[in-house]
């Protein structure tokens, strides 16, 4: 194996000797998670700019033995991209490729390298009028990389899916150094096994995502938004149901709500009015699309929040009146997490249940937890429209932070179990990184422990990519 020195030598010279950064100064936003809780430590970070390059880094540390952390824009909530605590593996940041390498307008394609920022794909496809459709709070530094890799969801999963869903190819780096070109622009491939599932959502813990084929769609023309009010979570799922029937497809966004998470955004903007005149315990914030014929589009979902109303579903709704205001609805929804780390210590749940149990879901574990904490302040919001609820806690006010910190394990427990009794997932969008691993593994069943196991073995077997993620040890 080579010597350190050595080692490092022979990262240089690959990449160059500015791309290799030793100094502790240089290194530290490398190592430091996005909430500030984690801190890891590191041999060097690298700077590859291209695959060639990041081959030839992972066959250097093959051959010495030394692990690698994939990173991108370094915005995960669960510690993935973080290195460990008192190890010295390679941070591999992906930030220097960030090619469009190629737009195929006729074929909806738009491939990319990993260090690619959200924004700046979304961008590059409006540029020949199509939508790449990701869309999360993080968009203006996330990577497309750390997207895959964590399979992220955000606020369109309802009509577009996953970014699972709107990938079609990959180029993977082994963890032995070969290069998977399985950068495809195909929406048929029946030939095999499809591999690039086993990277999308795997953390880095099977492979360096360097590059993908993913799918545009035709930019949408026409776009109506409307805030609205409802008694409960129930209303808000029977809301959900009629909106599928009467937008069809052209529902793209259906988030809830609750009045506390609304509140602590308000108070975020000087001056600010509340969406309704009227109180409210829940809210949803609902967006369609459509090719073109914005009144048309105004006008069904005009006559669906009025029959809704007959229903008794909804108590109150706006419909904003130009994109300016339903870009201000929104804004309140982007500054709900922000607006609650400044009220306090907050315990963060990314949870998924099926859709028709969430209002009991809510129900149960708001007592539970109230119970349990006096004072404590739930804070829930997310897409309801795929099943996915940030269920999210802060500390009670008279509280100090560490002492709610010390009960994370206590209220993480009560949420999970039941999430687990409803047959949901403790992990929706986020992925599991270090800080959620070992509750995963905790509800999952043998077998299917068993086959991530055999996985893991026949692609990684050192143990080299990103240890200490995802999988139990």
């Amino acid at each position: 194996m080579d010597q350190p020195a050595n080692f490092l030598e022979r990262l240089r010279a690959i990449v160059g000797a500015s791309a290799v950064l030793t100094d502790p100064a240089d290194t530290e936003p490398y190592l430091v998670d996005w909430r500030r809780r984690l801190r890891g430590d590191a041999r060097c970070v690298v700077l590859p700019g291209s695959t060639a390059e990041v081959a030839a880094v992972v066959r250097a540390c093959a051959d010495a033995g030394v692990a690698i952390v994939p990173q991108g824009g370094n915005t995960g909530l669960c510690g993935g991209a973080t290195p460990g605590a008192g190890t010295l593996p390679v941070v591999v940041s992906l930030k220097r490729m960030h090619r469009i390498r190629a737009i195929d307008r006729d074929n909806d394609t738009i491939t990319v390298e990993a260090g690619c920022i959200l924004a700046q794909l979304q961008s590059a496809a409006a540029d020949v009028d199509r939508l790449f459709p990701l869309s999360l709070g993080a968009e203006g530094s996330c990577q497309i990389g750390g997207n895959l890799s964590t399979n992220a969801g955000g606020v369109h999963v309802v009509k577009y899916g996953n970014t699972r869903d709107l990938t079609l190819g990959l180029e993977v780096v082994l963890a032995d150094g070969r290069v998977w070109d399985g950068l495809r622009g195909l929406r048929k491939d029946n030939t095999g096994y499809d591999l690039k599932q086993l990277f999308i959502g795997g953390e880095g813990t099977l492979g360096i995502i360097t590059a993908a084929c993913l799918k545009l769609f035709p930019m949408p023309k026409a776009q109506a938004v409307a805030w609205i009010g409802l008694e409960s979570p129930a209303a808000a799922v029977a809301l959900l149901a009629m909106a599928k029937e009467g937008l069809g497809a052209r529902l793209t966004a259906f988030e809830l709500i609750a009045d506390l998470p609304l509140a602590m955004a308000l108070g975020m903007v000087d001056g600010a009015q509340p969406p309704l005149p009227s109180v409210q315990p829940w809210h949803v914030l609902l967006e369609a699309t459509d090719a073109d014929d914005e009144p048309a589009l105004e006008a069904r979902l005009l006559g669906l929040l009025e029959h809704a109303m007959e229903a008794g579903h909804v108590a109150d709704a706006a419909l904003a009146q130009n994109r300016a205001q339903g870009q201000a609805f929104w804004k309140l929804r982007e500054l709900i997490p922000e607006a609650q780390g400044r009220a306090g210590y907050s315990i963060k749940h990314d949870i998924s249940v099926p859709i028709s149990r969430i209002p009991e879901f809510l129900h149960t574990a708001g007592a539970a937890l109230t119970a349990a904490l006096p004072g404590i302040r739930i804070v829930p919001f997310g897409h309801l429209g795929d099943g996915n609820l940030h269920y999210n806690m802060t500390r009670p006010v008279d509280w100090t932070d560490d002492a709610f910190a010390a009960r994370s394990g206590d209220i993480q427990r009560i949420v999970y179990d039941l999430v687990d009794a409803r047959d949901g997932s403790i992990s929706a969008e986020h992925g599991l990184g270090q800080v959620k691993r070992a509750d995963a593994w905790r509800y999952k069943g043998a077998v299917e422990l068993d086959l991530m196991r055999a996985v893991k073995q026949a692609i990684d077997p050192r143990g080299l990519m990103n240890p200490g993620k995802l999988l139990p040890d």
